[in-house]
């Protein structure tokens, strides 16, 4: 097939879409439906059906016979029968004829039974391809029988003309592609990252795990919360999104068993093939060195841009298989299977990824979302209670700055969280989830200061990691930590009631998180901060608490008051 033409694609608000299982193409003649359909097929791992193909084979006559013994109102009956069929059919990718748009019933089941996307190109594009297959089938005239209509010497004239009638209805579609400098395969991925950002959504929203569904430029992506859920749904959930490469699991030395091990019996009964690399536990892990050494074991298994990195683990994990997924080949797909509660409610979710410098957290980094959120809540129940408790920081840190329903939720169920009670405890993960995908969503790239609120304690925290070495604090004690001081802060800057202040340490201290420091010089802290990179002209970016549920941002804090601050939080 000749090369597709300029590259591009739009978008129309999907209305009455209701099933991300089928994918419809439209379009004109010589747009590229059929290769670019097989295509598609193909990267997904379904199935492909072309409508003229199947009207061919049923009628047991050629198209052209069909018109010229038939008529068009039986072809296009045969045509609207074939498209009422394909609806029924699940993991799917339909073809459809040129004119098949013109008629309501059909192009309205399309729209209301999967995604529709509109392949274009301009009409020399057309006419030229069109001709290439005519000459090509050893065919005199155009393939089309409607070209030939109206004894039209004029072809590209036809084509132009109608396309100018139909284009206002391809312009109801889903998505739109425009093909001319593109060849099938090309646009075939553009499809797919349509229907990964507009229809893959559609498939979970049934789900009974599904907590959140995050959509940004990249696409959607479904959050799964359950308990006792990742040996059982991991494989299964890849093989479903249409995954047809191989998985390579990364983790660390604290979580290769039971998780790592469980996440490869998945992945083998759903006859995924599978590798896995194992990184020793700890911050310190989170650097340049160990990404390259795991570069280098991706290297040497071959790794290929349609395979899939899954990260198993907590937050260390999840940030470093995440940079090393965002820039390997640039950019393969991800998967995130948090294990901790902080990578649950926070750090898997939302697409920062990174790797430490001695002098500063999360320095070196890149959004990469992944494709997919698995959090078995049941993991927790193997986790030291001190890693548990840590975890519970970054939950703290949702409601008062975003959620106050949480925290009422904390303050009334708080026993019964820190003993893992499965329902509960599923439902203070999912909560959470769902609170970061809503605001990652609102403010992918903290563009817009919305996606900033997230970092609430997290300045003075970063600041105490570094200064201590990454070592001496988990990263929720530090965060705890952090929101005492920015809430101190807050209230002396006026921002911030000395209510609210004395609410949070209560919740802070009842969840058996510190509020202090100690061992850590108080001069290293504070270098730390200025390295922070929410740091913009030299100036801070805080999130200081107007509300319990309501924080802002505030910058031009004296750095004496902060320092002061600082101290105060040491002991």
């Amino acid at each position: 097939m000749p090369r597709l033409g300029r590259t591009g694609t739009s978008r129309v608000p999907v209305v009455g879409m209701t099933d991300g299982n089928r994918i419809f193409l439209i379009g004109f003649s010589g747009t590229g439906k059929s290769a670019v359909g097989r295509s598609v097929a193909r990267l997904l791992g379904w199935a492909f059906a072309d409508a003229d193909e199947l009207i061919v084979e049923r009628a047991d006559k050629s198209i052209d016979r069909i018109f010229a013994d038939d008529g068009e109102p039986t072809f296009r009956r045969l045509e609207r029968d074939i498209i009422v069929e394909m609806t029924t059919r699940e993991r799917i990718v339909i073809s459809t004829g040129a004119g098949s748009v013109m008629h309501d019933d059909s192009l309205g089941t399309m729209l209301a039974s999967g995604l529709v996307v509109a392949l274009e190109a301009h009409s020399e594009t057309i006419y030229k391809r069109l001709s290439s297959i005519a000459e090509e089938d050893g065919a005199e005239a155009m393939v089309r029988p409607m070209l030939r209509s109206g004894g039209s010497d004029d072809p590209l004239g036809r084509i132009e003309s109608l396309k100018r009638e139909r284009q206002w209805v391809y312009a109801r579609a889903h998505w739109t592609v425009t093909t001319d400098a593109m060849s099938a395969e090309q646009a075939a991925h553009e499809v797919v990252r349509a229907w990964r950002k507009l229809g893959a959504a559609q498939t979970w929203r049934d789900d009974p795990d599904l907590a959140a569904t995050v959509t940004v430029e990249q696409g959607a992506y479904p959050v799964f919360v359950g308990w006792g859920t990742l040996e059982q749904q991991l494989g299964q959930r890849l093989a479903e999104s249409g995954f047809t490469g191989r998985a390579h699991i990364i983790c660390d030395t604290n979580v290769v068993h039971p998780y790592g091990r469980a996440a490869q019996r998945s992945l083998h009964a759903a006859d995924i093939e599978m590798g896995l690399f194992t990184f020793p536990a700890g911050e310190a892990s989170k650097s340049l060195e160990t990404a390259t050494v795991l570069y280098e074991w991706l290297a040497e298994h071959r790794v290929e841009r349609g395979d899939v990195i899954i990260a198993v683990g907590g937050g260390v994990v999840g940030d470093l298989a995440g940079y090393v997924a965002a820039t390997f080949l640039r950019g393969i797909r991800l998967v995130q299977v948090p294990t901790s509660l902080t990578a649950m409610v926070d750090s898997s979710i939302g697409g920062k990824t990174a790797v430490d410098l001695p002098v500063a957290k999360n320095m070196v980094g890149a959004f990469h979302h992944p494709m997919m959120v698995l959090a078995d809540v049941s993991a927790l129940k193997t986790l030291p209670e001190r890693a548990l408790r840590e975890g519970w920081a970054e939950a703290i840190k949702h409601g008062f700055a975003l959620e106050a329903p949480l925290v009422d939720f904390y303050e009334q169920h708080a026993e019964a969280l820190l003993s893992l009670d499965p329902k509960l405890t599923t439902e203070a993960v999912a909560r959470n989830a769902a609170v970061k995908a809503r605001i990652v969503t609102e403010d992918e790239r903290e563009t817009s200061g919305r996606r900033m609120l997230l970092n609430y304690g997290h300045t003075i925290g970063h600041g105490i990691e570094a200064a201590a070495g990454y070592d001496a604090y988990l990263h929720g004690e530090a965060v705890a930590i952090g929101m005492t001081g920015a809430a101190r802060l807050g209230m002396m800057e006026g921002v911030t009631s000395a209510e609210i202040v004395e609410h949070q340490a209560s919740l802070i201290a009842r969840f058996g998180l510190p509020s202090s420091y100690a061992g850590v010089a108080p001069e290293a802290i504070i270098q730390a901060m200025s390295r922070d990179k929410k740091t913009t002209a030299g100036q801070v970016s805080w999130v200081f608490l107007e509300e319990v549920g309501r924080a802002v941002t505030r910058k031009g804090v004296p750095v004496e008051r902060v320092a002061e601050v600082v101290r105060e939080l040491g002991t």
